[in-house]
């Protein structure tokens, strides 16, 4: 059984703050180094920048909601109305998203020894529900009332289009944001920028990302909709415009759910990234090998890694106690490491291979 020599994390926690060096026993120097840069793990840059894109989406939400809801009251258009229930969950959602960023972001403390990082994940979930219920459900209910309704007389087809084109160019301005974003860091991983966005630990630019993208997609169809009756006479494509954006929306918003969902119960990580964690960990000198290891988002940018390890040397309980604890804290000073276990591998486990 591996030999459990440290004490409970809450104490742990309180006896030294993250990042504050453990002295080592002086039987067993270390001479272990910080790695260069082509040796840390990578990790999705902190900056300000998804606080920016958020803010920007929020800008441009909110202004389009005002005019698609005044558009879609004086045209009696079925589809800028789905549209206008569009953009208010949006701006909902955008509210929602800067709660995210901001609770995710206060440090860890004895009660939330791991941080706050997943509080990230369920402020995003809850926007992602907003979107389905007041964006996806009302907008396919307007659709539908307008289908039962029949013709009802001739909207101001002009006005109509004047803010959905007005609509183009703010939520473009957003989404052009977002893109800009993901395409930087999606570069920096050698991915393609839409497997990036899936992929990240960040929920509130994959959720802009997304949120924009739709967006624009649900323009193109509220100003087919629009063409249509304006073309046909037929108010029946109008409310089909209005019922398309609300699939739309009900489609992003699950994917949205899903993907917070699973960063909640536990998401696992790519087979590139755990086995960079485990090359990390076998770069310190005092580690001999790795037989065990659990890997976990604990918020955006955030891992928390559980390793059974076996160390170089043959030291007492005491100052093996002292050198795992001082890895741990050299491995927490990884920008990506939240917090770091470890314990003593049972002599008979097989090495994990980077």
């Amino acid at each position: 059984m591996p030999v459990t020599v440290r004490g409970g994390r809450a104490d742990r926690f309180m006896r030294r703050p993250r990042g504050y060096p453990t002295p080592m026993p002086s039987s067993e120097p270390s001479t272990a180094a910080r790695p260069d840069d082509s040796s840390t793990l990578p990790h999705e840059p902190e900056k300000q920048e998804s606080l920016l894109t958020v803010v920007v989406a929020l800008v441009a939400n909110a202004l389009l909601a005002v005019a698609k809801t005044v558009a879609g009251v004086v045209t009696g258009s079925a589809s800028m109305a789905a549209e206008a229930a569009h953009s208010w969950a949006d701006t909902g959602n955008e509210v929602f998203l800067l709660i995210a960023e901001r609770q995710g972001k206060k440090p860890r403390d004895a009660s939330h020894p791991r941080g706050y990082g997943r509080a990230t994940y369920v402020w995003s979930l809850v926007a992602a529900f907003g979107l389905f219920s007041a964006g996806a459900v009302v907008s396919m209910w307007h659709g539908v009332t307008e289908l039962l309704k029949g013709e009802q007389g001739t909207p101001s087809y002009v006005t109509n289009y004047i803010v959905l084109a007005v609509a183009l160019v703010l939520e473009g301005s957003s989404f052009f944001q977002a893109s800009r974003q993901v395409h930087g860091e999606s570069q920096r991983f050698g991915l393609h920028p839409l497997r990036f966005v899936d992929q990240t630990s960040n929920p509130t630019l994959r959720a802009v990302f997304f949120e924009d993208s739709a967006a624009l997609v649900g323009i193109l169809l509220a100003g087919a909709g629009i063409g249509l009756h304006q073309l046909t006479g037929n108010a029946i494509w109008d409310g089909i415009g209005s019922i398309a954006v609300g699939v739309l929306l009900a489609f992003v918003a699950a994917y949205l759910m899903r993907r917070n969902m699973q960063y909640l119960i536990g998401e696992g990580l790519t087979p590139d990234l755990r086995s960079r964690v485990v090359r990390r960990i076998l770069e310190h000198p005092d580690i001999d090998r790795v037989t065990y290891l659990h890997v976990e988002f604990v918020g955006p940018r955030r891992l928390f890694v559980v390793a059974a390890v076996d160390l170089v040397g043959d030291d007492s309980e005491h100052a093996l106690a002292m050198r795992l604890r001082g890895i741990e804290d050299q491995l927490e000073d990884e920008q990506l490491i939240e917090d770091a276990v470890l314990t003593l591998s049972r002599p008979d486990e097989v090495a994990i291979q980077p």
